[in-house]
C-alpha cells in the first residue's frame, strides 16, 4: 500500500510543480532566444542556442507515452541540463530545478496537432517567455 501512495504522491507532486511552470513559460509575445546569464550558460554547457533547442526538442518529442521535456538547473554540477520526465514521475522534486518545461501529454496538443507532437513542439518555441525562464534561472543560481 505504501508503494502505491508513494507513486501517487510523486505523480501529483510533479504535476503540481510542472503545470504552473509550463503556463508561466509561455507568452504570445515570446522571444526568439534568451540573453544575459541564461544565454551564456546555454552557450557554455549546452553547446549554444541551436544545439540546446535541438536537445530539448528531441527530449520532448521522444518521451515515451506522456511526459515532459525540461531545461533544468542541476545544483551539484552547477549547470543547466536537459531532462526527460516520463508522466510526472522521476526527476521533479529530486534535486533539479525546472526552468523551462514543454508539456508532451496528449491533452496539451491533440486537438490541434493530432498525433504530430513535433509540430506542436516547433510551435512552442515561438511562445517561450524568456523573461520568465531567465528569472527562474536567476533564482535557481542565486544570481
Amino acid at each position: 500500500m505504501l508503494v502505491g501512495l508513494e507513486k501517487t504522491f510523486a505523480f501529483n507532486l510533479s504535476g503540481h510543480v510542472l503545470h504552473p511552470i509550463f503556463w508561466q513559460n509561455l507568452s504570445p509575445d515570446g522571444g526568439d532566444r534568451p540573453d544575459g546569464a541564461l544565454a551564456d550558460a546555454i552557450d557554455e554547457h549546452l553547446g549554444g542556442f541551436e544545439a540546446f533547442k535541438r536537445q530539448l526538442t528531441v527530449a520532448t518529442t521522444s518521451v515515451q507515452g506522456s511526459g515532459w521535456g525540461v531545461l533544468a538547473w542541476e545544483p551539484l554540477g552547477q549547470r543547466p541540463i536537459i531532462e526527460q520526465v516520463y508522466d510526472h514521475h522521476g526527476n521533479v522534486g529530486q534535486g533539479t530545478t525546472p526552468l523551462l518545461v514543454f508539456d508532451a501529454w496528449e491533452h496539451a496538443y491533440y486537438l490541434q496537432y493530432k498525433n504530430v507532437r513535433p509540430d506542436y513542439v516547433t510551435k512552442l518555441w515561438d511562445l517561450v517567455n524568456w523573461e520568465d525562464v531567465a528569472a527562474r534561472y536567476a533564482a535557481a543560481t542565486g544570481a
